[in-house]
Order: C-alpha cells, then structure tokens, then sequence
C-alpha cells in the first residue's frame, strides 16, 4: 500500500534527492569513497557545498552583499544567535506561536524586547495585522509560518528596521523579496533536506555594529570568512539540501513550485470548507500553504480516533495534530504530490459517508 507522508518535519523529501544521497554514501560521483568518510576540506565536498550556496542564490535570486551559511544547532539555536549578532539595546518580535514565543524568551537575555503583536489570544489561529513596528528597535523578528497553528505570512512585509524572519517551514515553497530581510534562518528538516544542517542568508552590512564579545562559535562572521568550514560542517544533510534544490530547479523554479503548493492547498481547504464533518482552525486570511490544520465538528468530537485508524489504514501518516491544537494537521510540503492530498480527501469523504 502506498503511504502518504504528512509529516511536520523531518518530512517527505523528493525520491530523487533521497535516491542521489543514497549512492553518494555509498560511493560520491565515482572517486571510490562515501559522502561519510571524505574530509570537508576536500575538493569532492567544497564542490558539494559551492553548488549548494549557488543555488541558493539562483533560485531565491539573493542579492549581493548577502552570504549563505550551512551551520548546526538547528533553527533554536538561531533564536540566540540573532540577537547576540544583532541586537544592540532593543528588539521587536511578532508573536505567531509556540517557535515564535521560544525565539523571543532567548531575545530577553541580550536587551529589552518589544512584542509589537500577538495572536495568543486566540491559540494563535491568525496573523496579526495593523500593528506597529518601533522604528528604535535594532531589528523586527517575524516566524513566517508556524506549523503547530496552520498559519502563514504570505508576503514580504515592508519594514523600516532591519527585518529578522524564521523560515524553517516555507522556505523555498514560494519565491522571496530577500532584499527586505536582513537575515532569514531556518531548519532545514521541511522543505529541503533532512535534520541537521540549518541555513542563514544574512545580509553582512548588518553584522559588527557594536562592541558586544561574541564567542566565536556564535559570531556570524567566524563562519562568513571560513565558507561555512570554521568547525566540521554536517556533510550528508548539506548534500541533500543541493539534491533538492536540484528539484526545485528541474520543476521550472520557486514561482512554478508556489502554483503547486497553492493548487494543493486549496483542494484540501475546499474539501475542509465544504464536509459536514471536518473544520479548518486557522482563520481563513491566515491560513498556511504547508500545514493545514482542522479538526471533527462538536459534533462529532467523539470520532477523532477512529478516523486516525480509518486514514492509516488507507496509508496516511504523520497527520495527528499537535497536541496544544490536537485533531489532524496534513503538511503539504513542497515534495508532497498532488496524489497524496487528493487520497487524504478520498479518505475524509469515506468516512464522512459512514459516519456523519
């Protein structure tokens, strides 16, 4: 039976990349060694990670003046590693969820932080909006998507300071303005490789402002001048990264990938809009394009648990919702096919005919 993988993250991968990074640990482009026991410092891997950064820059069109980094620690250690670069005596944070809440506890430790707005009011199932961004801050940190909720900035926002945003989640799913971010971040186990690598685009004219040590570890500019290389960078997930963004490439690029995503989610959302039986969580303007959340209706509360066993026995995994949330959340990630969504549908129908 084919599965289905709906997972938040790690999460599905396109077979291709999977498929190359699977012969490159066994043997790398032919020299007789796995991707696993060559030195990073050799020629075979600078050119894995050269292309990895060059195609960052290709599809995401960067501009000059910004680096892309491969580093580890994950996107929670970038929730300190921003402010200790960054932060001089003030920043401001959007408050959209439970990551966003964990970057702006570690912001508290470097200087006085501003929550310019929050969704916590209602379990965050929305994007604020008309709020305020003090132009005194040192930089305006934002989560672009926000797994647990189901909710997502779709644009790129226009910011008078220095704009920070976490893009662990919607990175590469649709294309991005990067000349109004300062710096964007994030894990890499969602839409391009597996756990253990995260990137950085930063811009480095925002780097060195004031006269705060940093350790070196945690200073943007030890990885800036070492390509990455200043301690043992993580190997395999990098090369993953540049077989996926091979994908991305081969598919036509970000804006042909964004009408995938865009003709995923709204299938599922109107399949959810219009059931008897099921309800989406995330208000309608704030809904997210790579986990969609819903739940039963009041009504049929009490069925929740057999229609988790009615989908995995029809091969959907990974759609349990968070607990601070609980019902169902289907990620629909860049390298979930068009097929998965339209079998998840098929499955909520059937149920609904037999049980509502």
């Amino acid at each position: 039976m084919k599965k289905h993988n709906f997972n938040a993250g790690p999460s599905i991968l396109p077979q291709v990349a999977i498929e190359n990074t699977a012969k490159a640990v066994l043997d790398l482009n032919g020299i007789g060694m796995s991707l696993l026991e060559i030195s990073h410092r050799s020629k075979d891997f600078q050119a894995v990670i050269d292309e990895a950064v060059a195609l960052f820059k290709e599809l995401l069109a960067i501009p000059e003046g910004y680096q892309v980094l491969f580093l580890g620690g994950g996107a929670s250690l970038q929730f300190c590693m921003v402010p200790f670069n960054l932060m001089n005596k003030k920043a401001a944070y959007l408050e959209t969820g439970v990551w966003a809440k964990k970057a702006l506890k570690e912001a508290k430790f470097f200087g006085e932080v501003n929550t310019v707005a929050s969704s916590a009011d209602k379990n965050f199932s929305y994007i604020p909006k008309g709020y305020t961004i003090p132009e005194d801050a040192d930089y305006f940190h934002i989560t672009t998507n926000n797994t647990i909720y189901g909710t997502e900035i779709h644009t790129d926002i226009n910011c008078p300071i220095p704009l920070v945003a976490d893009m662990s989640s919607d990175i590469m799913s649709r294309p991005v303005d990067v000349s109004k971010y300062a710096l964007i971040y994030g894990g890499a186990q969602k839409n391009l490789g597996p756990a253990g690598v995260t990137f950085v685009i930063v811009r480095e004219d925002v780097l060195g402002k004031f006269e705060r040590p940093i350790p070196t570890m945690l200073d943007y500019r030890t990885h800036i001048k070492e390509g990455s290389m200043f301690n043992t960078p993580p190997v395999l997930p990098i090369f993953t990264i540049k077989e996926t963004l091979k994908w991305i490439k081969s598919l036509g690029g970000l804006a042909e990938l964004e009408k995938m995503n865009i003709a995923k989610g709204n299938l599922l959302y109107d399949a959810i809009d219009n059931s008897r039986m099921f309800v989406g969580t995330a208000e309608k303007e704030s809904r997210s394009l790579m986990n969609i959340c819903f739940v039963m209706k009041e009504q049929y509360k009490d069925k929740e648990d057999a229609f988790m066993e009615f989908a995995k026995g029809r091969g959907m995994i990974g759609i349990k919702g968070h607990r601070s949330v609980g019902g169902f959340r289907a990620s629909t990630y860049n390298a979930l096919p068009k097929e998965s969504v339209e079998a998840l549908i098929e499955c909520m129908h059937d149920f609904e005919k037999q049980n509502a």
